[in-house]
């Protein structure tokens, strides 16, 4: 669980800094909708997916920008754990070869 406290703390600091402009007080829940709570719009979608691709290391498909994945800060907590547990999955099979 370690690993996806880290993916929440760093994906909660990009949206209040991002975001927010650094207004602790607005940190959204967990489970609330970035969306609906102003916090993020389309234009900021993008800006969050070229985030979790450079930072996370992950690659973004358009199937997969949708808001059961990129909704909440859960849902990209869930979704960057997954990706790369599959990206590292993958590398460890790369290594085997």
């Amino acid at each position: 669980m370690a690993v996806d406290s880290t993916i929440q703390s760093e994906l909660t600091e990009f949206i209040v800094t991002s975001y927010l402009f650094g207004d602790v007080k607005r940190t959204p829940l967990d489970d609330e909708d970035l969306i609906e709570a102003g916090i993020i719009d389309s234009t900021s979608v993008l800006e969050l997916i070229e985030f979790l691709e450079s930072h996370f290391g992950i690659e973004v498909t358009d199937a997969e920008t949708v808001p059961a994945n990129l909704g909440s800060v859960s849902a990209l907590t869930r979704f960057v754990a997954g990706k790369r547990g599959v990206h590292e999955s993958g590398l460890k099979a790369l290594r085997r070869q």
